[in-house]
């Protein structure tokens, strides 16, 4: 990590900041002193429109408490924000003066008469803020409210519908009611929709809000005049689903013996069925919280000394302000506009001064110049992809389309080599999801205890068909009791790419030489051939990702180009690392170093 650079404490951004603020606070603070001392005032100015607005939103929202609870527990914290909010006071009793909440103090008296009486089953002040409407408060859904499947289902079929009516021309806007129920407004403002769109679902009611309609039926037909229509439905779908309407119930309670009286029949039953939902009524008491100052009165000389110290500081602070603005945004713009340029020309900026901007413009081109570098290896890298993809699908293509024209025959030889050609793809893929899965931070590793002369066993036992098909000796030395904590497959695969690598270049009669050994609190395993060795240019490019010392090798002896960088991620993420050494001549040798392990106790028979 780069140490941050020392600046001198005259240039350095903070100190000016800082002394600028202090400057202009010395400033700020001596006009308020002498203004305060020259001219005490007292300005709090009530507005009567904004208390009565106040006043309404108060009695809203605990309205709105009541309409959703069935007693008062709890109120009191709101009856604390709103008159912290608001800055009034709020006090809630029972019809017969027990106190439900107070913002004041106890035992501090009530204003002379209540604002208000809270019963949202008789005064709507929810669907026209700042109005109280009589009827039942649409928040008072009780039974009514569903369950977030039944919303789910029903917002669905909203969703459905007006897509409809914007289909057919007949545009309109969704909302949720307090029940949870979506409901559609046409733009139009008439309750209609297109004959096409008309399918009954959406007004159709949910099995929670057909329980509820249910029970309104039942206290409905209990109503006096009413007991010989028991069994048919006044309440159903449609406008029925919303609680809080005043609209007639359906068309079947306007045919039960007039309109009128079967909805105040209609209004009577949903307020029994929603009172053992609601909080009990109660009288809502608002008042001030303080005495009222008085007005604001000064002399013309005072005003005249307000203005004049006030144009004083405003321009001292901006032309200081200025000063020090300037020095910061020039550079700032600088950094800007080569920010803004396009990626592909890598802009840098001037390096002008030696304080933080001066290091942030360096940190900048530092940025551009290796971002130009992450680009031209990522060009590379797909090109590279691109480059080792091509040949086994060509030869598979290939191989395929002479099959096709009768060319030649799909014997075992050919079905063989297209095999060959299909694992060599697999194996191109896998390295590059191995890599992909490292470079994303998703490689999973799964430690325990290693025993490494089984780890080196195992390795050699995969590979040695191969060397004896070469005609190359494998030669194995490990300290015994040598034990790893890492991942046993990641481990056989970093081990088994430098084993493949080192019998891919190594001629036959040649020796490749497996070691394990402790070294201090570290395992050190090598991998060393005898074949023609690296040269001294190449050594730091091995283990880049697609890099060949012979650019004309072919894949097949070559193999994919990702051994070496997937052998080196895998070391990494188990807390090692891995080295290179070659003469050109006399071999390689490839060092894996990582931290020891235990060797796990054995349960005793």
């Amino acid at each position: 990590m780069t140490p941050s650079p020392r600046i001198p404490w005259r240039k350095s951004l903070l100190v000016r900041l800082v002394l600028t603020s202090m400057a202009i606070t010395v400033v700020s603070v001596g006009a308020t002193s002498w203004l305060a001392v020259e001219t005490t005032t007292r300005a709090i100015q009530e507005e009567r429109g904004q208390v009565l607005s106040d006043d309404t939103d108060i009695l809203r929202q605990v309205s709105g408490f009541a309409a959703t609870h069935t007693d008062w527990n709890g109120v009191q914290t709101l009856v604390r924000t709103l008159s912290h909010t608001m800055g009034r006071r709020i006090a809630l009793t029972t019809e017969t003066g027990y106190p439900i909440a107070d913002s004041a103090a106890p035992s501090t008296a009530l204003p002379a008469r209540a604002s208000a009486t809270v019963e949202p089953l008789n005064t709507d002040t929810y669907t026209e803020p700042g109005a109280q409407l009589a009827g039942i408060d649409p928040r008072a859904v009780g039974p009514y409210l569903l369950p977030a499947a039944e919303r789910a289902q029903v917002k669905t079929l909203a969703e459905k519908r007006l897509a409809c009516m914007r289909r057919y021309g007949s545009g309109g806007s969704s909302r949720q009611s307090p029940s949870g129920r979506t409901v559609i407004t046409p733009d139009d403002g008439e309750a209609s929709v297109p004959l096409q769109c008309a399918d009954g679902e959406l007004n159709t009611a949910t099995r929670t809000e057909q329980k509820a309609l249910d029970e309104l039926n039942a206290l409905i037909a209990s109503c006096p005049g009413l007991e010989q229509w028991r069994g048919i439905p006044v309440a159903g779908a449609g406008i029925d689903l919303v609680p809080g309407s005043n609209t007639p119930a359906s068309d079947n309670a306007r045919r039960l013996g007039g309109s009128q009286r079967t909805q105040s029949c209609v209004d009577s039953a949903r307020r029994t069925q929603l009172d053992p939902y609601v909080a009990p009524r109660a009288r809502l008491y608002l008042g001030s919280l303080g005495q009222q100052p008085a007005g604001f009165n000064l002399s013309p000389a005072n005003k005249a000394k307000i203005v004049g110290v006030t144009g004083l500081v405003l321009v001292i602070t901006v032309a200081m302000t200025a000063v020090v603005a300037i020095r910061l945004v020039r550079p700032l713009r600088a950094l800007t506009a080569a920010a803004q340029q396009p990626p592909q020309r890598h802009a840098r900026v001037a390096v002008t001064t030696k304080d933080e901007t001066g290091y942030l413009a360096a940190a900048f081109n530092d940025l551009t110049a290796r971002r130009e570098q992450l680009e031209s290896q990522r060009k590379a890298m797909v090109s590279d992809i691109a480059h080792e993809l091509r040949t086994p699908l060509t030869n598979i293509r290939g191989w395929l389309e002479v099959t096709r024209d009768g060319l030649l025959a799909p014997d075992p030889d050919l079905i063989a080599s297209l095999h060959d050609e299909a694992l060599l793809l697999q194996h191109i893929i896998d390295d590059l999801q191995d890599l992909a899965a490292v470079d994303s931070g998703t490689l999973s590793l799964h430690r325990e205890p290693v025993g490494v002369d089984e780890l080196v066993a195992q390795v050699v036992s995969a590979h040695s068909t191969r060397a004896e098909a070469s005609g190359i000796r494998l030669c194995t030395r490990t300290d015994p009791g040598l034990w790893l904590e890492a991942d046993p497959v990641r481990m056989r695969q970093a081990l088994g790419n430098l084993l493949a690598n080192a019998l891919r270049h190594t001629p036959e009669k040649g020796t490749v030489t497996l070691t394990a050994k402790q070294t201090g609190d570290l395992a050190v395993l090598t991998v060393e051939d005898t074949g023609g060795g690296i040269a001294p240019e190449d050594l730091p490019h091995v283990f880049e990702r697609f890099w060949r010392a012979e650019k004309s090798r072919s894949r097949r002896t070559g193999g994919s180009g990702l051994g070496l960088s997937i052998v080196r991620q895998l070391v990494e993420a188990h807390g090692g690392t891995v080295t290179a050494d070659s003469e050109p001549g006399a071999g390689a040798v490839f060092t894996i170093r990582l931290p020891r392990g235990t060797e796990p106790e054995r349960l005793s028979p």
